[in-house]
């Protein structure tokens, strides 16, 4: 079999020549694939993500470069069901034909919708949404921060509101978008005004508009905004739409309102309302002053009708049995104990008296010292021509040692 060299191709050109064709069909230039994304992975280094959609019966591998993915207001996940829209091409190095994907729809619920349900989920797993962290609203607010569009119903009603409740606050407003690119960036500049501001600081911010369409109230629900809100030390009313609608802005804040109306009501007291808890606490406090007067006086009363002031001589006469009983007792125990120190005297003295030798002398004995006076127990204290001194009952003998005679 002979082989036409005409009709020899390298695999290359072969792979070039099946992606021209690819290239030229103008319905694989634009096309919208419907499936299930798998085997997703976001290359973080270079932003690129990589995927593969599938269905029942097949798949296609597929990739979204960084210029179309950080268009994205959420992050694909495995098991989405999407429909993107791209071009089919072929890659030439491998041979494979490839869906380039420049957007992707989640299929039968909205982009934002899901943007909006990833931040929720993470923000909360960091913490940012927890009970213990919320602040407490003030009671009676002096200066009340609002962040909102100057030119909305929503700030006109919420400064009638705050003005009819309680006209002594002072109402400062920032004025700022609240929609658009640029919004969440200029409610936080809002934010940071109202946390520096060191001379008239307020006591409780407002943050809000009035409603819209999930992409109108977009601005709150962003990362940067949530962020800011968790780091403030002043109480914040989150005031975004209507009762219905729901944002980022509303977990996170340290009490969510369901209209802006209704923040104005939250954020300060009912002047009403609060006249008439200082009647009733003036009554309270008026009753409370009467019952203790009236205890009082009962007390005083008693304390009148006492003995002692109505027969002090009694009272006198009775405290003066006290003390004469105590003296006598007194008197008692001190003859008590004087007795018993003279018994141990004389008896100490008998014994001192038995011991003393001018008694035993005073019975006939004499007792004989030597001439430094000690006395003289034994013959070797002694010696002939020694001076002695005899110590009788009546007086002294002097006397010199003529013999010794040992026993």
């Amino acid at each position: 079999m002979e082989t036409e060299t005409n009709n020899i191709f390298t695999v290359s050109q072969i792979n070039e020549y099946i992606k021209a064709i690819i290239d030229d069909n103008k319905l694989l230039n634009s096309v919208y694939i419907k499936g299930e994304i798998s085997n997703f992975t976001n290359h973080y280094k270079t932003g690129h993500l990589y995927f593969t959609l599938k269905d029942a019966d097949g798949i296609i591998r597929a990739v979204m470069f960084k210029s179309s993915a950080v268009k994205l207001k959420y992050m694909p996940e495995n098991g989405m069901k999407v429909i993107a829209h791209g071009r089919v091409s072929v890659f030439p190095r491998d041979g494979q034909y490839v869906f380039y994907a420049d957007n992707i729809e989640p299929d039968g619920i909205g982009a934002l919708y899901v943007a909006f349900e990833q931040l929720k989920t993470r923000l909360e797993t960091e913490g940012l949404f927890r009970a213990d962290k919320k602040l407490p609203l003030p009671k009676i607010p002096v200066r009340i921060g609002i962040i909102t569009s100057p030119t909305g119903a929503a700030v006109r009603d919420m400064i009638n509101i705050l003005g009819r409740r309680f006209p002594f606050a002072e109402i400062i407003l920032y004025p700022s978008l609240v929609q658009g690119e640029n919004a969440s960036a200029q409610m936080i500049e809002g934010l940071e005004y109202f946390n520096k501001r060191e001379t008239d600081p307020v006591n409780v911010i407002i943050i809000g508009r009035g409603g819209g369409s999930i992409e109108d109230l977009w601005a709150f629900n962003s990362e940067e905004l949530a962020h800011s809100i968790a780091k403030l030390k002043i109480p914040v009313i989150s005031a975004v739409g209507h009762e219905t609608d729901f944002t980022i802005c509303d977990f996170v804040s340290d009490k969510r309102a369901p209209t802006p109306s209704a923040a104005a009501e939250l954020a300060v007291p009912d002047i009403v309302e609060l006249k008439q808890k200082f009647v009733n606490l003036i009554t309270r406090m008026e009753m409370l002053l009467a019952q203790k007067v009236k205890i009082y006086r009962q007390n005083v009363e008693r304390v009148e009708k006492n003995r002692i002031f109505v027969s002090p001589k009694n009272i006198i006469d009775d405290k003066r049995m006290v003390v004469l009983n105590y003296s006598n007792q007194f008197e008692n125990v001190m003859k008590l104990y004087i007795q018993t120190k003279k018994n141990a005297f004389e008896r100490n003295a008998v014994t001192l008296n038995a011991l003393n030798p001018l008694a035993i002398i005073s019975r006939g004995y004499s007792a004989v010292f030597g001439a430094d006076g000690a006395l003289i127990k034994s013959v070797e204290q002694v010696a002939v021509g020694d001076e002695i001194n005899v110590k009788t009952t009546d007086g002294n003998i002097v006397g010199e040692v003529k013999n010794i005679e040992w026993k």
